[in-house]
Parts: C-alpha cells; structure tokens; sequence
C-alpha cells in the first residue's frame, strides 16, 4: 500500500516507538508506576514525563507552559472554554470542526472570511468584546499558511486572546507566536491519543475536567508515560531533522505538481505548506476513483469529517461549488514518503480518472 494521507495522520517513527516501548512495563517491569505516584516507581514516570516535557516544549515559543491533553481536540476544547469570558470568539471559517463546533456550542462564534485561496485576511474587522481569536497556522485541508502575527497583533490590539490551532505546522515548521498553541502527538509521527496545550505565561484558563488536579489543575487524569516518552521523541526528532524533511518535501512536491499537471489546485500554491496537495478534476466521481486505487491511501477530505456525506465547508469557504468540493482529493505526504511512490500513485490515480472519462 502507498500511504498518502499525512494529514490524517502519519506513521510513527521508530525512535518515538523506542521510546514507549519501556513505558509499556509487565509486571516484571519498574516501568508501569503511575506518574503521580509518591514511591521510587511513580518518581521515575514523572521524571520521564518532564524529561519529554521539556523536547515537546523546545518546539514551542519560549515563554509559555505545556499541559498535556488526549489530543488537539481535548486541548482546543480547553483554551477555548477555559479561557472563559461572554464576548465573541472570532474563527476563521476554515477551522478545524474542534474549533469550529466548540465556538459554536457557545453560542458566541463569529465567522471570519477567507479568500479564494484560504487566506484570512487580517484587515477584517473584529466584532466588539471580542475575547477570543482562532486562526490556525496551517489548514488542514488545503495547506494554506495563514498570516499569524498579523492576526496576534490583531487579537491583542482588540484585547482578546490569540489561540492557534498548530497541529499540521508543529514539527514541520517554526511555531506561530500566539497565547495559546493546541497541538496533537501523531501529525508529527508520534503516538495516538495524546497532546498538548501550550499556555503563554500570565494567561489564565480555567479548568473544564475536575478530579486529581493534574497538570497544574488544569487538566485531571493520569498521564500516560508510554503516550507522552513517544510524543517526546518524536518532537525531538522532528527539531533534528526540520530542515531535512522540509527540503524532502519540496522534492515530493515538485515532482507531484508535474505529475498532476492537468489537475486544478485548491488553496494557495505559494502559501502552502507542501505536504498537502488538494486537487480537482471537474466531473470527477470521488468514491469511484478510491475504489479504484485501493493501494493507495488518500482522503477525499478530513478524515474527521468522513462519511458525512456533505462537501468540504472549508472548499466550500474559498468559493468552489458542491460539485467542485465533491470533485477533490487531498494528497498528504513527508518525512518516509519516497518519490517511487508518488509516481506509483500518480500513475494509479491517474489511470482511474481516464476511465471515468476525464
């Protein structure tokens, strides 16, 4: 199989399954104790916990704390309704469904537009009281790179909270200044079903799930050393070798914008993460054509809208019809990608478009 669907997620590196592997302790193990244990067994998974702490942290701002999550959802949820306060909660219309949903469960969201391109545009107004402003770095979708210190100094300028959905830019690119980062362990080949909320210093949140008193207070619930030693490896990994899978990257690109050259591009070719590249073929039948490449793993959209039934609403924010959205792949790939495999699936996607007569 050829697994191109890196914003979904992505394969875990070998050195951050290394590293759970000892946290994953059997009963013959001194590696299983819970971190929030006072005996020998307990202090040793805390200080593993802090050890990854600190690699997960060095990809942050300096500045600010980092408070460990089940994942980018869980961390959004809490910026967002811990950062409390009545005002409105100004989100750009193509957020993630986690930020989206939670703005709208409060009843206090206020869409900001975007461009054809998946731009935000910093120039639009503010609604007044506005508290809280969320714009993410790079848009899971269609790749697009979002302006993010015009939109902190934009939010501060207003006096509300700039929050940041990082989780496709966290490991690949350099972190946008904001007062609150939500970010997820396994966009950056770490494990599943852990993440991090990065908190500037002096920002206050309230807690939204009670119990232990965990991670500061703010988040109750054992931590797992297992999640959080691989999420730390794969950070620390992702800072090593930054400007090496950014470099691979361009390389995939290049060669896969040649062999989808008669494909539309959706989003910014420029502002773009090159990891992601969504394409259309107008009348093209979706469900067909992934039936017809079953060795090839592609998304037809975000894997956390799938099966819905329904277009894209961040294709459908940047001007495309139902048809067009309903028309559109989204290619994902980076660091373990290699370019026979981009022209394995090429030729694979391709083939099956011509058979729908396209």
């Amino acid at each position: 199989m050829i697994y191109l669907d890196y914003q979904a997620t992505t394969p875990l590196a070998p050195e951050a399954r290394e590293a759970m592997l000892r946290w994953l302790g059997g009963p013959d193990s001194d590696s299983f104790g819970n971190p929030h244990s006072p005996h020998r067994m307990g202090r040793m998974a805390a200080a593993a916990i802090e050890v990854a702490r600190e690699k997960i942290a060095a990809l942050f701002p300096r500045g600010g704390r980092v408070i460990f999550t089940s994942g980018a959802t869980e961390a959004i949820n809490l910026a967002i309704r811990g950062s409390g306060g009545d005002g409105p909660i100004a989100v750009s219309a193509i957020e993630h469904a986690a930020v989206l949903d939670t703005a709208q469960a409060l009843g206090r969201a206020h869409l900001l537009g975007v461009d054809s391109e998946g731009l935000c545009d910093p120039a639009q107004g503010l609604p007044a009281g506005t508290r809280l402003a969320c714009v993410m770095q790079v848009n899971n979708e269609i790749g697009t790179i979002q302006p993010t210190d015009e939109w902190r100094a934009k939010a501060k300028e207003a006096g509300a909270l700039y929050l940041c959905d990082a989780v496709q830019a966290y490991g690949k690119l350099a972190i946008a200044d904001a007062d609150i980062i939500a970010v997820s362990a396994h966009k950056l080949h770490g494990p599943k079903g852990v993440g991090a909320l990065w908190v500037r210093d002096g920002v206050e949140l309230a807690e939204q799930q009670t119990g232990g008193g965990q991670e500061g207070g703010l988040r109750s619930g054992t931590l797992s050393p297992a999640l959080i030693a691989g999420f730390g490896a794969a950070a620390a990994l992702a800072r090593e070798s930054m400007e090496m899978d950014a470099a691979h990257v361009e390389t995939l690109w290049a060669r896969v914008r040649e062999l989808f050259d008669g494909w539309t591009l959706n989003g910014s070719g420029t502002a773009r993460w090159h990891g992601n590249l969504n394409i259309r073929r107008d009348g093209l039948d979706v469900a067909r054509l992934m039936s017809d490449c079953r060795d090839v793993m592609f998304s037809a959209g975000s894997a956390c809208a799938s099966g819905s039934g329904r277009p894209s609403h961040v294709l459908k924010a940047i001007g495309l019809s139902d048809r067009e959205a309903k028309s559109s792949i989204r290619l994902g790939f980076g660091r373990y990608t290699t370019l026979d495999e981009i022209e394995r699936a090429a030729q694979q996607i391709n083939a099956a478009a011509k058979e729908q007569g396209l």
